[in-house]
């Protein structure tokens, strides 16, 4: 059978749905949303269930993990994690929406040099307060805020804390800034290019953007694009996907007995005398296989928080 490439199309229905676990570390292409990116995938593998762990706009490419099966249970664990991202800002130019794919509202000569931006990226780098854009899935009275802003009316944000971890310098030409960021939850990059427009006098706007790590997971180990998952048999298709447990690798583990791990998966706590912090943990059962994430609630007590569906005995 022969896949179609363009992505803009409908997807082929009536086709057999398979129960697979796993994460697969997609490099989403530009111009599609991470929901048709998923669907997309989600037929190539004939997954049962699939879903993203943060959405990219169209008009960014990169890292967008997908989770399959199992492992929808746990991509809330991504939503928190930091990301990093490559941006190129389009000095001169602002927009409605704070890239390239909004209306331009001002053009402005750019005067600025790379002394002025090394001057001003400073000022971006730790805690700061960012005012949510209008062209977002924000909700005011349970409605998203683009909803608004393509009604033409503008509502109060308040600005909200986020944390740039890191802001490097890549490159300065004309009109063109280059950097990368490591930043925290909620944080926007299109509001972010329009600071640093503002302060170094000329505006801005996004015009590309790129996300290389996602928490652990980074797009040089292993991303794949749609493209090649289509050129791939669906043997080599899934032999891409991630173990669950990936999702939750910086926890600390616990292997647990073959009557512990009983108990956790029937709802029950134990005790865990070795225990020393509490927390969060992901627990082992007999023959290393993982059967989710448990609460260490005190020292010396467990109990299941997240666990993976147990399949019928064959």
């Amino acid at each position: 059978m022969t896949l179609r490439t363009d992505l803009s199309g409908p997807v082929p229905q009536k086709r057999p749905r398979r129960r697979i676990d796993g994460v697969l570390l997609l490099d989403k292409p530009l111009g599609i949303s991470s929901q048709t990116a998923v669907t997309r995938v989600k037929f190539l593998l004939q997954a049962a269930k699939a879903g993203h762990t943060g959405t990219l706009d169209p008009m960014a490419t990169g890292l967008l993990p997908i989770c399959f099966g199992d492992a929808t249970k746990f991509s809330h664990m991504l939503l928190n994690s930091d990301k990093t991202y490559v941006a190129t800002l389009q000095l001169g130019v602002t927009t409605t929406t704070g890239d390239l794919e909004g209306e331009v509202t001002a053009r402005a000569a750019v005067h600025a040099t790379r002394g002025d931006v090394e001057q001003v990226l400073p000022r971006f780098r730790g805690d700061i307060m960012q005012t949510p854009p209008m062209y977002s899935a924000l909700k005011h009275m349970g409605r998203p805020l683009y909803s608004y802003a393509r009604a033409g009316e503008e509502l109060t944000r308040e600005p909200r804390p986020v944390t740039i971890f890191s802001l490097e310098f890549l490159s300065f030409g004309g009109e063109e800034l280059r950097i990368a960021v490591r930043c925290s939850k909620g944080t926007y990059i299109r509001v972010l290019a329009e600071d640093i427009g503002r302060d170094l006098g000329c505006g801005a706007c996004l015009s590309a953007l790129r996300r290389t790590v996602v928490g652990e997971f980074q797009l040089e180990q292993g991303g794949v694009s749609v493209d090649e998952l289509q050129r791939q048999a669906l043997d080599q298709r899934e032999a891409r996907l991630l173990p669950v447990d990936a999702l939750v690798s910086p926890l600390p583990r616990l292997d647990l007995g073959p009557d512990q791990a009983r108990h956790i998966l029937s709802g029950r706590g134990i005790e865990w005398p070795d225990a020393v912090a509490v927390g969060l943990a992901r627990a082992y059962g007999p023959g290393q296989d993982f059967i989710g994430v448990v609460e260490i609630q005190t020292p010396g007590r467990i109990v299941a928080r997240r666990l993976l569906a147990q399949r019928p005995a064959a």
